[in-house]
């Protein structure tokens, strides 16, 4: 073989184009990415120079289609059942703050009149109270976080900043929040069954008030035959006095204010107890699926996406 029939040939390998990178007829490679990313460059013909060579800038995505991927990484179930929480909180130690106070000033007054019959009674009123206090500002600090791991596994789950990826140590803080908001779920049916005792307790007080009212009993002797005796509640001891109140006197505890201000109270403190409820069963369905599907993701051989 001649000098020139090896150089033909070496000239024939060096021109021949690589796997993999387009051939100069098949027109200029794809930008690169530090391109991409300066748009803004862009002429008004939507075009930009390059290496010498005019390109198409790439179509960047308007205002309705961002607004559409923000709102899909939006965890709706807990947004929801944050809302309802610090609802059903809110009223639950607003309205029951009230409606305990009120509660001792009856008691003071009408049916236990001397003070140290009913001093343990206010001690255990005063420090709900201030359990309340703080029933209020954990449960205030525990809806915010709780709404920012559902962002965090919502954004994970749908993959909207990128490829999936979690660690160890994030699917242990969702299994934490799993349990320990079953505990709280289990521990607000014990305060809403609670808070339905003093609804049973002033609704029994208030229809023995209707019946003394009825015109069957009114002006009738038997109308001071009718009574009340709050020690049967346990609340107050037997040795109080008087600790029962009958006829036209408790007709007149019941048209006192408040009465029927911490009657009323209490029952939307009851209602705001099972808003919370319902609040934090939306919460375990929303933190046991997403942790679900992360702890089903990480896995190696996981090839299907929810």
């Amino acid at each position: 073989m001649g000098k020139r029939a090896r150089w033909l040939r070496a000239t024939a390998t060096v021109s021949r184009p690589r796997p993999g990178r387009a051939r100069p007829s098949e027109g200029p490679a794809p930008p690169p990415l530090r391109w991409r990313l300066l748009g803004h460059l862009c002429d008004e013909a939507g075009t930009l120079e390059v290496g010498g060579a005019r390109r198409r800038c790439p179509e960047r995505p308007g205002c309705f289609e961002c607004c559409i991927k923000c709102l899909g990484g939006v965890p709706y179930a807990s947004l929801v059942a944050t809302i309802l929480c610090f609802s059903g909180v809110a009223l639950f130690c607003g309205c029951g703050h009230v409606a305990l106070a009120g509660t001792v000033a009856i008691l003071e007054q009408h049916f236990s009149t001397n003070a140290s019959d009913h001093a343990l009674l206010s001690e255990v009123i005063q420090l709900m109270q201030y359990v309340i206090y703080g029933i209020a500002s954990f449960f205030f600090l525990y809806g915010i976080i709780l709404l920012a791991e559902g962002f965090y596994t919502t954004s994970a789950v749908k993959e909207l900043h990128g490829e999936f990826k979690t660690t160890a140590c994030g699917r242990c803080i969702s299994g934490m929040f799993v349990f320990l908001t079953y505990v709280l779920g289990v521990a607000w049916l014990g305060v809403f069954g609670f808070s339905a005792v003093p609804v049973f307790m002033f609704y029994n007080i208030w229809s023995t008030c209707e019946v003394i009212k009825s015109p069957q009993t009114n002006g009738t002797t038997g109308v001071e035959q009718i009574c009340v005796d709050i020690r049967q509640y346990g609340i107050i001891p037997w040795n109080a006095f008087p600790g029962k109140i009958c006829g036209s006197a408790l007709e007149n505890i019941c048209n006192t204010n408040e009465f029927y201000m911490s009657y009323h109270l209490f029952i939307v403190a009851c209602a705001g107890a099972g808003a919370t409820v319902i609040a934090l069963l939306i919460y375990m369905m929303a933190t046991t699926y997403n942790y679900a599907v992360l702890k089903f993701k990480s896995r190696e051989d996981c090839c299907t996406k929810f």
